[in-house]
């Protein structure tokens, strides 16, 4: 039990101490105060609720935010080393490309050398594929013009300008044109020329080695028979016998002279073995300008005949019919002789030549 408390005005307040009417006073106050104090605590409550919410809130997204930084940083690192990795192999990748690279060039290089040596090889083939082309070609025609000289013929010469045309056409050069162009003129030339028959000219130059036996000599003196054959006796009329007596005392008495005309003295005091000499010189005349045809040798030929027939114009008699067919087969021979001279392929051998030289 609490003791009684002694009056107020046995117990005078002490200046230190509250009185009761101000702690009174005071208590009232608080206690009117005290529900506006709860009332003022709610929205600090609230607000610290929010604020805890919010960093409760906040922290699990930095929680969250560390989390994906943290899987970000393990990726980046996965990806750092795949990266690092990856670089590595695209670094031995390029040294190995870049060594590769180098092989390749050192290959190209030797390819282009080699390219370049078998160029300047089939350049070199080329060239003396040609050569050798022309020197045949060359060397073909030559032949042919001999054996065209030989034989009289213009064949061979025509036979060896075609092949070489051919030759020329499968070979493609360009740089042979020119002597194509030859070729065919000159196979023109040689078809559009005259050339005379050489056996016809062999069979008449033995025609005239057997008629020279026969030619009749300029001092020779006929038979009587003979003269008698060659004159043309006129019809005889009826005569007397007396008058057949003295014309065969007539008769015999031209016999025993003989007057003849003789152009060249020379003919006329020919002996017998002169004439013998005579015939003979004239068949070798003959049988040389025959080896002149054979070997054409044309001019050879032509002056043989015409000292054949100067011999034959100067000796023997002019006026005998074996006389002038001897000369006329000598006009014969002569004439033909003109035309037997072979085409030449002049223009085609230049240009081999100069095909040649230009090598």
């Amino acid at each position: 039990m609490n003791p009684e408390l002694p009056p107020e005005s046995a117990n005078p307040p002490s200046p230190a101490e509250p009185s009761a009417s101000a702690t009174s006073t005071t208590v009232g106050a608080a206690a009117k105060s005290a529900p506006a104090a709860r009332w003022a605590v709610w929205p600090s409550a609230v607000l610290a609720v929010l604020a805890l919410l919010t960093v409760a809130l906040l922290w699990q997204k930095v929680t969250g935010m560390q989390e994906q930084l943290a899987r970000q940083s393990a990726e980046t690192q996965s990806q750092s080393s795949e990266a690092r990795a990856l670089a590595k192999q695209a670094v031995s990748l390029a040294q190995e490309a870049a060594a590769r690279a180098a092989v390749l060039d050192s290959r190209l290089s030797e390819v282009a050398l080699q390219r370049s040596q078998l160029d300047e090889l089939m350049q070199s083939m080329s060239r003396s594929r040609d050569e050798n082309l022309v020197v045949d070609i060359e060397a073909a025609l030559r032949l042919a013009q001999q054996q065209a000289q030989l034989t009289g013929s213009v064949e061979p010469m025509l036979a060896a300008l075609k092949s070489a045309d051919q030759r020329i056409v499968r070979a493609a050069q360009p740089r042979l044109a020119l002597l194509q162009r030859a070729i065919a003129r000159d196979i023109d030339r040689v078809k559009a020329s005259a050339v005379s028959d050489t056996p016809t000219l062999l069979i008449k130059l033995d025609e005239l080695v057997h008629l020279a036996d026969e030619l009749v000599l300029a001092n020779a003196v006929a038979p009587a028979r003979q003269v008698e054959k060659n004159l043309v006796v006129p019809p005889k009329a009826p005569v007397s016998w007396w008058q057949t007596g003295f014309q065969m005392v007539l008769g015999e008495a031209r016999n025993l002279v003989r007057v003849s005309r003789i152009e060249s003295p020379d003919a006329a005091l020919l002996s017998p073995e002169q004439s013998f000499f005579l015939r003979e010189n004239l068949k070798l005349k003959l049988l040389n300008a025959r080896l002149g045809l054979l070997a054409r040798q044309i001019e050879s030929a032509r002056s043989d005949l015409a000292d054949a027939e100067a011999m034959l114009k100067k000796y023997f008699q002019s006026n005998a019919r074996k006389t002038q067919a001897a000369a006329a087969l000598l006009q014969q021979l002569q004439t033909q002789m003109r035309t037997l001279q072979l085409p030449r392929i002049d223009e085609t051998l230049a240009v081999l030549a100069t095909a040649v030289a230009g090598r």
